[in-house]
């Protein structure tokens, strides 16, 4: 148990800004912001085909794995550290993974297990076992469906999320692509969003929802798994529709800091080039290093990382993609399990009055925060020893809204005077803000926050000396 002593000091002007209307996270979106990194999973007939987009015109017999074994799949992702896993339920192909009363084109209809297989069945109960969530990818682009086109396959689609929400759930997450091409038939659908919308909330209000621009989560605006350095967890959606109708990439990736809604970004990225398995990828299986910096770009920028592993044709991950994820596995526990041990955490309060928080920043609690009334704060850490530091993790209670806007970090080897050796600058926190940088050595950390006039709640500072390799260029 470390011991440590705790004043509160908080220097600048009181400045007011309405709380009331302040987006905040629902129950279900505070309970995503804490899974962090989960694995997407790309499987269907484009896994046997070699291709990313079917046509929708593949015979059923191609899909036909011949050791699928889903809980082989919870158990590499278990040992990655991911806490979940979204399977590609019906990709644009229209090829459903499970035996849908209301499409022709499903397992029903291949070879595998004689036509009595299902996929989603199968990694809904292996997720279970293994304490995984389980979400669902469900494209509503249909490129076999003779319906697609006209108003009746709205029917078939909401339809299509009733059997999964009533045979496989909980459903943790609902992934819907904006992609909207051409039917069989030659032609578009005119999507129902809202009725999409409505039906998932009726089903299962605990769903957080995916697309472009939510309703619950937001897609970061690219395909690197990238997030914005700066990152509000909220989104004007006025006048933005999903797919081509969506808002600037830019604006994805950092939020609006003053948006009216709270969806927060999530960062999709395939461990290989491709997002279906391609045995010539097999040397192109991005490294656990590699990973470690997506990892800082994402979950490190308040964003959570959706990282694609696609099975392959045997219906298992391959060995090349295990290796990296359990190495990736191994780099994040290396270096973040020791944190650097402050011997002093101090704050003041305008009146001069001390509190005593013990552990409230380093306890690893979102719950457990140090809550600024003013528009700034001071924290300053203290070590009796002077050590190196290159890498600082900071994070903010989310349950009342995102605040904190700025952060300075000074970095002092004495304390004879004020001259500080070092300045480093972030903005926005969120859930999680990792900073990284050459290493300094330092016996004091001031840290100044602003929160344009927004009460803001720290709930975690960290410092580590992680692998000088590993320190994001």
């Amino acid at each position: 148990m470390k011991n440590f002593s705790i004043i509160i000091l908080v220097c600048c002007p009181l400045v007011f800004q309405a709380q009331i209307g302040i987006p905040k996270p629902s129950k279900a979106q505070l309970a995503w912001h804490e899974m962090e990194f989960y694995l997407f999973m790309h499987f269907g007939p484009n896994t046997f085909t070699d291709l990313e987009w079917g046509h929708g015109t593949e015979k059923e017999e191609v899909f036909n794995p011949t050791d699928l074994d889903c809980e082989q799949w919870c158990r590499i992702a278990k040992a990655a550290g991911a806490k979940g896993i979204i399977i590609t339920a019906k990709h644009h192909d229209g090829f459903c993974l499970w035996p849908s009363k209301y499409s022709k084109h499903t397992v029903r209809e291949s070879k595998w297990k004689d036509g009595k297989g299902d996929v989603l069945k199968d990694l809904s109960e292996a997720c279970k076992k293994y304490g995984l969530k389980f979400g669902v990818y469900i494209s509503p682009w249909d490129r076999n469906h003779p319906d697609y086109g006209t108003e009746k396959y709205n029917d078939v689609f909401v339809n299509m999320m009733k059997e999964i929400f009533a045979n496989y759930g909980p459903i943790w997450e609902l992934w819907w692509d904006g992609a909207n091409g051409e039917g069989p038939n030659g032609k578009k659908q005119v999507y129902d969003w809202h009725r999409f919308e409505r039906t998932v909330r009726e089903l299962s209000p605990n769903t957080v929802v995916f697309s472009d621009i939510g309703p619950d989560v937001r897609w970061c605006g690219n395909e690197d798994g990238i997030a914005g350095k700066t990152n509000w967890n909220t989104l004007d959606t006025a006048g933005f529709k999903r797919g081509a109708g969506g808002p600037p990439q830019d604006t994805l990736n950092a939020g609006n800091v003053n948006g009216r809604n709270w969806i927060p970004a999530e960062c999709d990225v395939s461990i290989r080039p491709g997002w279906f398995y391609h045995k010539a990828e097999d040397s192109k299986v991005k490294m656990p290093e590699q990973l470690f910096n997506l990892y800082l770009k994402s979950v490190g920028r308040g964003a959570n990382l959706l990282l694609n592993v696609p099975p392959d044709g045997r219906g298992l991950i391959n060995e090349n993609d295990s290796a990296a994820l359990v190495g990736f596995r191994n780099l994040l526990e290396m270096n973040f399990s020791k944190r650097i041990k402050f011997d002093g955490v101090s704050f003041r309060k305008r009146n001069g009055g001390r509190f005593i928080y013990k552990e409230c920043l380093n306890d690893d609690k979102s719950k457990t925060f140090v809550k600024f009334n003013h528009d700034s704060g001071i924290v300053r850490l203290y070590m009796k020893t002077g050590v190196l530091i290159n890498c600082v993790v900071f994070k903010e209670n989310l349950k009342k809204g995102q605040h904190i806007s700025s952060v300075k970090i000074e970095f002092a080897g004495w304390a004879a005077n004020n001259e500080y050796r070092q300045v480093k600058t972030i903005s926005t926190i969120g859930k999680k803000r990792i900073l990284t940088f050459p290493a300094i050595y330092a016996k004091y950390v001031t840290i100044t926050l602003i929160s344009q006039g927004r009460r803001s709640r720290l709930s975690e500072v960290e410092a580590y000396l992680i692998d000088e390799k590993l320190v994001e260029k």
